[in-house]
């Protein structure tokens, strides 16, 4: 069978190949401790699958409208007024099966074949793979870690071609935990606006963020808002990833676009998932705070326990609940005979060697880091930290 060109250029995800493995691994009762998907460990709160439950029961088991009910896009509005003051219509509100499709349905609405959207690296796995998908071309510009990963607008300028179309934020970071600086970001609106770019904000991680509120960039500027895509969803920030429930909020007229995009595509997202979600945002917040200070005190205690393995250097993380250790040292040193010449390889030996699950830098375009999500049990993390620790010891 002759498979397209396209779907053949299109890397599979590393880190749910490596998420599916540790699980077969633990279902052959293996303790494996996994470092891998970006998934809270809490179940959703009780308030939430009790709105869902009530809606199955009210009947709301039918069709939708294709961008969400509309007082769940109205909510979702209020929800970025009250939390950024930034005022959006409902009809501006695009509700998608998850935050990646609403990235897949910004790419196919903006992009010709050939454009070219900027993303900076340590990048999240999937956006090169999505702009590929929309006929993009994916231009990957390095943020470096002695600049704690805040991007360099000089690179980013550098990077501009008459083909630039867009450029993607992910704020906080996955994988590198950071949170950019007000600077950076009206410097990449001041760029955005030169070269008549769209800015594609990924902010799903927005409540994650410990050492200080984020900016989000459709805040710099009325120009920033207007050429802003914002990405946002309910699995992180309420513990809702199974429920596919991701937004964008942008102009009516792009909104338009992705709707009539997604109604031929998916259609609408889940009923049920839908007013689940709207009772999330209306309901009490107190889950969400609760679990935001356990991912805090996860954050601190795993920056303490990596930087206390020689050959380890770890960043403390401001936000997200992801850490990207620089792992050089081990490169070029070998583990009981076999020499590690990549991430992939480390990656491998410490999940067959010492059942730990990590996810090697090359998914992120970051070679000689290795990215940890500590949404996990603290004993888990002190356990698996521990066998890291015991790995890097034994290294020749």
């Amino acid at each position: 069978m002759k498979f397209s060109k396209k779907a053949m250029g299109i890397a599979p995800s590393l880190t749910l190949g490596i998420d599916t493995l540790s699980k077969e691994m633990k279902a052959q009762g293996m303790d494996v401790v996994s470092f891998g998907v970006g998934e809270p460990d809490f179940d959703t709160p009780d308030y939430i699958k009790e709105a869902a439950k009530a809606a199955i029961d009210r009947g709301c088991t039918k069709y939708t409208p294709v961008p969400g009910v509309m007082d769940l896009r109205k909510a979702i509005a209020k929800r970025y007024q009250q939390v950024y003051g930034l005022e959006y219509e409902a009809t501006g509100v695009v509700v998608s099966n998850g935050a990646k499709q609403s990235l897949f349905n910004v790419f196919q609405a903006i992009l010709d074949p050939g454009d070219e959207v900027l993303i900076i690296s340590p990048y999240w796995v999937t956006y090169p793979e999505l702009v590929k998908m929309a006929n993009g071309v994916p231009v990957i510009v390095e943020a470096k870690e002695e600049d704690d990963f805040q991007p360099n607008i000089q690179a980013l300028e550098a990077a501009v071609t008459p083909n630039t179309r867009a450029i993607i934020i992910n704020n906080p970071s996955n994988p590198c935990g950071n949170v950019y600086s007000k600077e950076v970001l009206t410097d990449i609106a001041e760029l955005a606006k030169k070269y008549d770019l769209v800015i594609v904000a990924d902010e799903i991680y927005d409540v994650l963020s410990y050492q200080k509120k984020i900016v989000s960039i459709a805040t710099i500027s009325e120009d920033a808002k207007q050429r802003t895509v914002i990405i946002n969803g309910m699995s992180k920030a309420y513990a809702m990833t199974g429920w596919r429930m991701g937004y964008t909020l942008s102009d009516p007229a792009l909104a338009k676009v992705m709707s009539s995009y997604q109604s031929h595509s998916t259609s609408n997202p889940s009923s049920v998932s839908q007013y689940a979600a709207l009772a999330a945002l209306e309901g009490p917040q107190d889950d969400m705070d609760d679990m935001i200070k356990v991912f805090e005190k996860r954050a601190e205690l795993i920056y303490t326990l990596l930087n206390d393995i020689p050959g380890v250097v770890c960043r403390m993380p401001a936000g997200a609940f992801y850490v990207l250790p620089n792992v050089k040292s081990a490169i070029g040193k070998s583990y009981k005979g076999t020499k590690i010449e990549n991430t992939i390889q480390l990656a491998e030996l410490l999940l067959k060697e010492k059942l730990v699950a990590v996810v090697p830098g090359e998914a992120f375009g970051a070679m000689g880091y290795m990215r940890l999500s500590y949404a996990t049990s603290e004993e888990n993390i002190r356990k698996g930290v521990g066998r890291l620790k015991e790995f890097f010891a034994e290294l020749n």
